[in-house]
């Protein structure tokens, strides 16, 4: 069938965003539209991670249409694919695999050890993993679009149960007293967990995989629409849905907030329909216009997504190490240079992605 470039271009644009979000100039001078949200809400920014797995699905429609089922085969590449994301995640949030600041009252084999206890085990990647490996078991095991649309339905709510059965006296949708922490409290430990938020609470944890995975069930479900008519009427037939879902997620938001850290079910409904609405938008720009040069560094992007991130976080941890270069310097005293330089590692990032293109290298799992 056709390839739909909007899906690269919205891979793309995603990756693009996800790497100005992640490097700032300097953490201290952010735009407020930069920033996430600081608990419940949504941001810009809060827009772009679910935008990725829900991407995941959009593609999980093509790569899983070979397979007639739950086989052995297609659960090996499963596993594989997943697992070889959650260690390339892991291996990235670990380099350059020593400590960034020694103990000088302890041995350099001393100090790793202490580093190496409190490495965080989560991250982006390892949520996408495991978001990945449950959403394909799923679409796999049950097949049918009405079926996979009651499991998405369920994981929601199998999660918000949860959230309120065994909530805290704070709160189920505090930050000290929501289930999620409870549940990396127990299976990661508290040191492996993040501590941005003053406690320790990983937004990329454990249990926000069963709502991660909801997101790429939607994804999964968009593309199922991708697949079965014309552009011109997949982008109408996609509007409409994205408008359903970005109601739904407002209206459940009045009770569930939309929560990113939490991954709340009023959070996938919500962000899932922003998805829709840019990918309907790209689908009529691209595929039906035909408006496709003004996008192609990112469709460039969309097609070396995963090696392009990888590559950018290691760019980044290696300069950070690097005592004497310090680019607040120059960049990171007002908003404004903050932003530049996040706008101009961007687009570093992505000329690296058009030369890989031009070449035709296409590094996947």
């Amino acid at each position: 069938m056709k390839r739909y470039l909007s899906l690269d271009i919205l891979r793309g644009l995603t990756v693009a965003m996800m790497i100005m979000v992640n490097n700032p100039g300097s953490w201290s001078h952010i735009y407020p539209i930069l920033r996430h949200a600081s608990w419940s809400g949504c941001t810009p920014c809060d827009l772009v991670f679910p935008f990725f797995l829900f991407c995941v699905g959009v593609s999980m429609t093509f790569a899983l249409a070979k397979y007639p089922g739950l086989t052995a085969p297609a659960v090996r590449k499963v596993l594989k694919r997943g697992f070889m994301l959650f260690i390339i995640g892991f291996l990235l949030t670990a380099y350059p695999f020593f400590p960034a600041h020694r103990n000088p009252d302890m041995t350099a084999w001393q100090n790793w050890l202490e580093w190496a206890g409190n490495l965080r085990l989560m991250g982006i990647l390892q949520r996408i993993s495991l978001c990945y490996i449950l959403a394909s078991v799923l679409v796999l095991w049950l097949r049918t679009t009405k079926k996979i649309a009651i499991a998405a339905g369920a994981l929601c709510a199998l999660h918000l149960a949860l959230l309120l059965i065994f909530a805290g006296p704070e709160g189920a949708f505090s930050l000290e007293g929501n289930f999620a922490r409870k549940v990396d409290l127990v299976f990661l430990g508290e040191q492996q967990m993040y501590h941005g938020y003053g406690v320790p609470f990983d937004p990329e944890g454990l249990f926000g995989t069963l709502t991660g995975a909801a997101t790429v069930l939607l994804g999964y479900m968009i593309g199922q629409v991708v697949k079965s008519d014309a552009p011109v009427n997949v982008s109408a037939k996609v509007f409409s849905i994205s408008a359903g879902l970005l109601l739904g997620g407002l209206a459940l938001g009045l009770v569930v907030p939309i929560n990113k850290p939490m991954w709340t079910a009023s959070y996938v409904l919500y962000t899932a329909g922003w998805a829709s609405f840019v990918l309907a938008l790209l689908i009529y720009l691209v595929d039906v216009r035909g408006w496709e040069k003004p996008f192609f560094p990112f469709k460039a992007l969309g097609m070396n997504a995963l090696a392009v991130f990888v590559l950018s976080g290691l760019i980044m941890k290696t300069l950070w190490r690097f005592t004497d270069w310090d680019y607040t310097l120059v960049f990171g005293h007002t908003e404004f240079m903050s932003f530049l330089f996040s706008f101009l590692y961007m687009l570093v990032n992505l000329g690296i992605a058009v030369v890989l293109y031009r070449r035709k290298i296409f590094i996947k799992l």
